[in-house]
């Protein structure tokens, strides 16, 4: 296994990239009942995902020659794990609310079943915008992660400067100054 800083960022990124993917085809929230079986799919490739996490972190920390950044690439795959297994068990809650409705569907004309019905289809939007802001936290997390391993060159980050439709690069968080300096320099300043 190649563990250099870049092959790790690049895996870091190709695995944040299969999230992104895997969220762009759930049924968005309000279009019209997804077909239980087509979650179902998304399920079952999102374990995928899953164990990928899993062998990431196994082949890292199983490695005899760990380079000085792995420890920091297992930690940021081990981390998502939690949020992906988030996305599946709403995953997994969606496919039992429209197996409901699919259920309850020669019933929808009576009063009481099309109040569950209802009902089914508010919590199943919920559950798949759980889904999608739990995949949507596992590939940003990842992209950060990425881009603290290796840095994108200065040739990237010039064209996401110039594209429209980039997402802007991902930046470290601002360095804090202390309050007394900041008072400090705020005084200076008004003098």
């Amino acid at each position: 296994m190649n563990n250099t800083p870049v092959a790790d960022a690049c895996a870091l990124r190709a695995t944040a990239s299969a999230f992104d993917a895997q969220r762009n085809t759930l049924p968005v929230p309000g279009d019209r009942s997804p077909d239980t079986v087509a979650v179902a799919r998304q399920i079952s490739q999102l374990g995928t995902l899953i164990t990928t996490l899993g062998d990431q972190v196994l082949f890292r920390a199983n490695s005899e020659n760990q380079a000085p950044h792995s420890a920091s690439v297992i930690t940021s795959f081990a981390a998502v794990v939690a949020p992906a297994g988030e996305a599946a068990s709403a995953l997994g809650a969606a496919v039992h609310l429209y197996s409901f409705l699919d259920q309850t569907e020669h019933l929808r004309d009576q009063p009481d079943a099309r109040d569950a019905r209802e009902g089914a289809t508010r919590v199943a939007e919920g559950v798949l915008r759980k889904a999608h802001t739990a995949l949507r936290e596992v590939a940003d997390s990842l992209h950060a992660a990425s881009a603290t391993i290796s840095p994108p060159s200065a040739r990237v980050q010039a064209a996401r400067s110039r594209s429209t439709t980039a997402a802007p690069a991902p930046t470290a968080p601002p360095a804090t100054t202390p309050a007394s300096a900041a008072a400090a320099d705020r005084i200076t300043r008004g003098r």
